[in-house]
């Protein structure tokens, strides 16, 4: 991945004004983190330039040229890759870091600040308050408890850990409930936790069924609901409103996962209208959780997980005979199951956000319109084309696209789903691969006697790079000629 650098850089000591960068742009001829790396090191050795010189036991064993040899060795495996950074890499959900949180991340590296307590981040613990408080903004929250994990897994380990102590202490009842097209871990972090878990049925969309949640609700004894705002699978937004309004009835809690959807609160109001009331209601969950790992532009792994209720903190509460002395104000590890965390997380996601703000017509938003303009493209290319049967209910609710390869049986698509999948990979063009209800990509009531449960092989593509857009048509044109030599004409 490289990135065309127009106006030299200074990474500190000037205003955001002074940065100017194209920031979305690919096959560039030059990599500009080394060269803002170079300088910030140098600007970060004078700041403790007063300390007296030492000799550390790495610099009397540095052997240059041995390094340089191992790296050369790590290159060459690391080959060993799909080019994620390359818009035609279009399968998982994978999208590259902004080289601004590279160098920063390896910058904050030369510290390896520990956000744990502040005796081990005083300046890293500062920067992920600060950013937190900017992601909790973006969901219109200025009260709240949050912290920055290491995963969206742990994130929502912690959401779910919550809302089991509730239950404990008599606030709500004690079982989660969440759609089948909920991420397997929730399912996972429950068993750990010893919380009963369900699954909810969904429509054809993805989306959970408030029906069947109802039926489940009936039951009294439903703690928390798991609402998905961008599924895995196909980024099916679960419509968060009118679960809200079934909370006033039933009272349980409502834990978002916007692991992965989060951030196109930020572009709402170009969403289909389902979608858009989801997220015009977020602000009315208990927690949330999103992942800066996946649309945030930030390096692996950086989860996030946001209360509306503070008073939560009060199950954190825990005494430690180690730390926690060096100052009065809040210590992070006070407000997190986990310990020891990379502040150098922080410090990219900082950075990022000072640069690419969260604000709805900034330049962050529009890279997430791009993705999304991408998906919506593809998906009507594909309905305009006989072979394939995208979803029957309509397009995209965000930038992830799936399709099935029209044929006579369910078995047979999912064999021509393997073999385009085969043969885009030989012509440098990576989609993805995913098992969903053949129901789901004909009209209701077109399948008997159980032939609606049964799955199918289908092809995915993820278009989350803003440089899907301008890549779309040569991503046809490689898809398209995949195609044509696995079905013919």
């Amino acid at each position: 991945m490289r990135f065309q650098l127009l106006e030299t850089i200074h990474p500190f000591g000037v205003s955001a004004a002074c940065l100017s960068v194209i920031l979305w742009e690919v096959a560039m001829t030059t990599d500009p983190v080394p060269g803002m790396l170079s300088r910030a090191t140098e600007l970060l050795e004078a700041e403790f330039a007063a300390l007296p010189d030492f000799s550390s036991v790495a610099d009397a064993t540095v052997n240059t040229e041995a390094m340089e040899r191992v790296l050369a060795s790590v290159a060459h495996r690391l080959a060993d890759n799909y080019p994620y950074f390359h818009p035609l890499y279009a399968g998982q959900m994978l999208k590259p870091p902004h080289p601004l949180a590279r160098a920063a991340y390896a910058l904050a590296m030369s510290i390896n600040p520990n956000n744990h307590a502040r005796d081990g981040g005083r300046a890293s613990s500062k920067m992920e308050i600060e950013a937190v408080s900017e992601i909790a903004g973006l969901f219109g929250w200025a009260e709240y408890l949050g912290h920055l994990t290491s995963s969206g897994t742990l994130a929502n380990l912690e959401a779910l850990w919550v809302a089991g102590q509730l239950g404990q202490k008599g606030c709500s009842g004690k079982r989660i409930v969440g759609s089948e097209q909920a991420h397997y871990t929730h399912r996972r972090i429950s068993a750990v936790l010893k919380l009963e878990y369900s699954n909810i049925p969904t429509d054809n969309r993805g989306r959970m069924s408030l029906e069947a949640l109802q039926a489940e609700l009936r039951k009294g004894d439903v703690g928390t609901v798991v609402v998905t705002l961008g599924t895995t699978a196909i980024g099916a937004v679960d419509p968060l409103d009118e679960i809200l309004a079934l909370r006033q009835r039933y009272g349980f809690r409502v834990h978002v996962d916007a692991a992965y959807g989060g951030y196109f609160k930020l572009i709402e109001d170009t969403l289909a209208e389902p979608a858009r009331r989801a997220y015009a209601a977020i602000g009315q969950a208990d927690s949330i959780v999103i992942d800066p790992h996946k649309h945030g532009l930030q390096p692996y792994g950086c989860g996030c997980v946001l209360f509306r209720d503070p008073e939560v903190g009060r199950f954190y509460k825990h005494d430690s005979p180690y730390t926690y002395f060096t100052s009065k104000e809040l210590h992070l590890g006070e407000i997190s199951l986990e310990c020891s965390r990379a502040g150098a997380a922080a410090v990219a996601l900082w950075a990022t956000q000072k640069l690419l703000p969260l604000v709805p017509e900034g330049e962050f938003a529009r890279g997430l319109k791009r993705g999304r303009a991408a998906a919506l493209e593809l998906d009507r290319r594909l309905r305009a084309d006989a072979r394939f049967q995208p979803l029957a209910a309509g397009p995209p609710e965000l930038d992830i696209v799936v399709w099935k390869l029209r044929a006579a049986t369910p078995e047979r698509s999912s064999q021509l789903a393997q073999k385009i999948f085969d043969a885009c990979a030989a012509r440098d063009l990576h989609l993805a691969l995913v098992q969903l209800p053949l129901s789901w990509f004909a009209p209701p009531g077109a399948y008997v006697n159980g032939a609606e449960a049964a799955l199918v092989t289908c092809l995915r593509s993820v278009l989350m790079k803003p440089e899907h857009e301008a890549w779309l048509d040569r991503i046809w044109e490689r898809f398209a000629a995949a195609c044509t030599d696995t079905m013919g004409e």
